[in-house]
């Protein structure tokens, strides 16, 4: 049994900033191969599918497809402002390596 991720009270407050429940919307993160270091990271707002492992919190949703869910054991989900831009981020303990872009990663 894989722990899932995490989510962050700020990722989830961000969802709710945004609106995303009310538009039947949640937050997806997915792995696929690619990207400079073999994995990336995809993360859009999405519906939830019927075999999606659900993060509720603050009446907000985050899915995660249950390919995916291996490669996000223990990872942690946030949400950063920083001055390069406001965006979701994924600190996860099972990557190797990882690139510069932190969208991509190695196992």
């Amino acid at each position: 049994m894989h722990l899932p991720p995490k989510v962050t009270e700020r990722a989830f407050d961000r969802l709710a900033e945004i609106g995303a429940a009310d538009q039947g919307q949640a937050l997806r993160i997915a792995v696929e191969g690619g990207g400079c270091s073999g994995f990336q990271y995809e993360i859009a707002l999405d519906a939830p599918k019927s075999d999606d492992l659900v993060l509720e919190g603050k009446g907000q949703k985050v899915v995660v497809d249950e390919v995916s869910l291996p490669f996000l054991e223990n990872a942690v989900i946030d949400f950063t402002e920083e001055l390069i831009g406001a965006r979701f981020t994924i600190e996860n303990p099972n990557a190797t390596s990882s690139c510069g872009c932190g969208t991509s990663f190695s196992m």
